[in-house]
C-alpha cells in the first residue's frame, strides 16, 4: 500500500538510536481494570520525571513496558497493599516479566524441564538480545438459552506467540479456530448485520452455528527512544470508559499502520487503516475503505489527562489511499475541503481526572456534525450528530478492599456515524467502529467488581439502553450501516427537523450480567455466568425476556462479551 511504502521510506532515512520497544498488553477488560486500580490509587504519588510511568490511559492497548514500570513502582507502597492487590501486582509483573527487573520475576514450577519455567508461559526462551513467549489459547464454553433449545457453546483452540529482538523489534501473533452456537439474541444481531460480532469472515456450521478463524498480529519497531511504529492486524480502543464513542474494540480486527510519538507529558498517535466497506458470504475480493486517525494525549499532571482527536473515513476507488491524509498534524476537515471531497470526518475530545486515590471521573465528546442554531432551537435537526460520555470509577468503596464500582452514561444523537454509503460510514466489516448500539440511544451502565479472595473475581453489570429500532423500510438513525439520505421526513421542515433520540420505534433494554471467575493459574480461568435480558418495544417482535446461563474454561483469552 502506498501509505506504508511512504512511511517506511521515511523511517529508513531516520538515524537509529537505543530504544526499548516491545509488545502491548492484549485488550482484556478484566486485566485493564487491575491496571486502572493501581493508576487511580497511586498516580498522584508517583514521581513525574523521566523515570516515572508514561501511561496515557485513554489510548489502548498499553505498552507492556509501561504496565511493568507501573507495577514495579507500586511496589514502593507494598505496606499499603491488600493481599488481593499484592496478588494483582504480582500478576502484572509476571504477565510482563520480560520488561521487569529480574528480581521482580516470579519463578514457575518446571514441567518436563522445558515447560512452565515461569508462571506466565507454557514455554519461553530469553537471552541478552531476544525473548520469546509461546502459549496455548483455549476457550471452551457451554450453556443454556431460554430462547432456544439445545446447548449453546463456544469451542476455541489456538496459539499466542510474542517476543522481542534487540529490544527494538516486538512481534505478536494470536491465532484461533472457532466454532460457536450463540444465544438467540446474538444470532439476532448476526442476522441483522450478516456478520459475527467482533469477527471477520465466517461460514455456517451445523445449521445454526458459526465457524470462523481469528487472526491478529503485529510488528512494533522502535525508531528512536520516543517514536515507534506498529504494523499489524488488530484492534484499538480510545478512552477510559467501558464504552468508547470514538474508537472501540467491537468491530473485527483491521489492517493498520500506527505511529506513537511520546515525549515529556505528550503522546501523539497516528493511525492509518484499511477496512472492509461491505461483506457478503462469497469468494471474491471485498470492497475497501480507509480510516485515518490522529489523537493527541496530554498528561497535564499524572492524575489529569486531556485528549483531542480527529478522524476521517473515505474511499477513492479500488485500492487507492488519499495521500494527503498522511499528513500527521493537519486538520482532516481542512484537507477534505481542499480536495472538494465529501469524506466523513469526526473530531472530539476525551478526559480523565483521578481524585484522592479513590476515584476517577472521565468522559468523551464525539462530533460528527454540529450546527449551533439548530442546537439552540432544540428542533431535532438531523445535522446535529454528536455523542457524549460521562462516567466515574470509585475503588475500595466504603473502605472495603477491592470492592470497586463504575457508573457511565452514554448518549448519541440519530444519524451519528452514518454517511452517504458504506464506503464512508463509521463501520468495518458490517460492525460499528465506536459503540455497538450504533447511534440514536442513551445508555446507563453500572458495574460492581469485588475480589474477596486472591483468585476469585465477582462482577455484576446492569446496562439500561433506550433506543430506536431501524427496520428494512425505515432508517431512524440507529444502524450505522444505513445511509442518512434515507431518513424519514417530518413536518414542518421535512428535510432537517424532528429527529429526536429514541422517539421512533422506542425500545427499552435491560441487560444484567453476573459473573464469577476463579483463576486456576496464571491467565487460566473458570467462569460461571448468568445473563438476564428484558426488552420492551413498540414493535411487538422485539418484546422478550431472556436468560442465558453458561460455564466456561479460558486460557490466555478474555471473556467474549456480547452486550448490545
Amino acid at each position: 500500500m502506498k501509505f506504508i511504502r511512504f512511511y517506511f521510506l521515511l523511517f529508513g532515512l531516520l538515524p537509529l538510536g537505543a530504544s526499548a520497544q516491545g509488545t502491548f498488553v492484549p485488550l482484556d477488560r478484566d486485566t485493564y481494570h487491575l491496571i486502572d486500580r493501581f493508576h487511580i490509587k497511586y498516580s498522584n504519588e508517583l514521581p513525574y520525571g523521566e523515570e516515572s510511568p508514561k501511561l496515557h490511559t485513554g489510548i489502548r492497548p498499553y505498552r507492556r513496558q509501561d504496565v511493568a514500570d507501573l507495577a514495579e513502582q507500586v511496589g514502593t507502597h507494598a505496606n499499603e497493599l491488600s493481599a488481593q492487590d499484592q496478588f494483582n501486582r504480582n500478576y502484572l509483573l509476571n504477565d510482563n516479566w520480560d520488561y521487569t527487573r529480574r528480581e521482580s520475576r516470579g519463578q514457575g514450577r518446571p514441567f518436563l524441564k522445558y515447560f512452565f519455567r515461569n508462571q506466565a508461559d507454557l514455554y519461553h526462551a530469553e537471552g541478552d538480545e531476544y525473548s520469546v513467549r509461546i502459549n496455548p489459547v483455549l476457550h471452551l464454553q457451554a450453556g443454556l438459552d431460554s430462547d432456544a433449545e439445545g446447548l449453546r457453546y463456544i469451542n476455541t483452540r489456538g496459539i499466542q506467540l510474542e517476543g522481542t529482538v534487540n529490544k527494538r523489534l516486538g512481534f505478536y501473533t494470536f491465532l484461533t479456530e472457532n466454532q460457536a452456537l450463540f444465544p438467540e439474541y446474538v444470532n439476532e444481531r448476526i442476522r441483522r448485520d450478516t456478520i459475527v460480532p467482533h469477527e471477520g469472515y465466517f461460514k455456517p456450521f451445523n445449521q445454526d452455528a458459526q465457524d470462523f478463524f481469528t487472526a491478529r498480529g503485529y510488528l512494533n519497531y522502535g525508531i528512536s527512544k520516543n517514536i515507534n511504529v506498529q504494523l499489524g492486524h488488530d484492534r484499538n480502543f480510545i478512552g477510559n470508559g467501558y464504552r468508547s464513542l470514538i474508537l472501540s474494540d467491537y468491530a473485527a480486527p483491521y489492517f493498520f499502520l500506527k505511529l506513537n510519538t511520546q515525549f515529556w507529558r505528550v503522546q501523539y498517535m497516528n493511525l492509518f487503516a484499511e477496512m472492509n466497506a461491505d461483506f457478503e458470504l462469497r469468494d471474491q475480493l471485498y470492497p475497501k475503505k480507509y480510516f485515518a486517525y490522529h489523537h493527541l494525549s496530554i498528561n497535564i499532571t499524572p492524575a489529569i489527562n486531556v485528549g483531542l482527536f480527529e478522524s476521517v473515513v473515505f474511499a477513492r476507488g479500488k485500492g487507492r489511499f488519499e495521500l494527503q491524509y498522511l499528513n500527521p498534524i493537519i486538520f482532516y476537515r481542512s484537507v477534505e475541503q481542499q480536495l472538494g471531497s465529501n469524506d466523513n470526518a469526526l473530531l472530539g475530545m476525551d478526559f480523565k481526572v483521578n481524585i484522592a486515590k479513590t476515584a476517577q471521573v472521565y468522559g468523551q465528546v464525539s462530533i460528527d456534525e454540529f450546527l449551533l442554531s439548530a442546537l439552540r432551537a432544540r428542533n431535532g435537526g438531523w445535522e446535529n450528530k454528536q455523542g457524549v460520555q460521562l462516567g466515574a470509577k470509585y475503588i475500595d468503596v466504603a473502605g472495603i478492599s477491592n470492592l470497586d464500582v463504575q457508573g457511565e452514561f452514554n448518549v448519541v444523537r440519530p444519524y451519528t456515524y452514518q454517511h452517504e454509503d458504506r464506503y464512508t460510514n463509521y463501520q468495518h466489516y458490517q460492525q460499528p467502529l465506536a459503540h455497538p448500539m450504533g447511534a440514536n440511544f442513551y445508555e446507563y451502565i453500572g458495574i460492581v467488581r469485588y475480589q474477596p479472595l486472591n483468585k476469585l473475581f465477582l462482577t455484576g453489570k446492569a446496562i439500561y439502553t433506550k433506543y430506536s429500532v431501524d427496520t428494512d423500510s425505515t432508517n431512524y438513525g440507529s444502524n450505522v450501516l444505513y445511509s442518512y439520505n434515507a431518513r424519514p421526513y417530518y413536518p414542518p421542515n421535512q428535510q432537517a427537523e424532528g429527529h429526536f433520540i429514541a422517539q421512533d420505534n422506542p425500545t427499552n433494554l435491560i441487560h444484567l450480567d453476573l459473573t464469577a471467575s476463579w483463576q486456576l493459574r496464571h491467565n487460566m480461568f473458570i467462569d460461571v455466568k448468568q445473563i438476564i435480558r428484558h426488552r420492551t418495544s413498540s414493535l411487538a417482535a422485539y418484546n422478550n425476556n431472556t436468560a442465558v446461563t453458561s460455564v466456561a474454561f479460558r486460557w490466555n483469552i478474555p471473556q467474549r462479551l456480547y452486550e448490545f
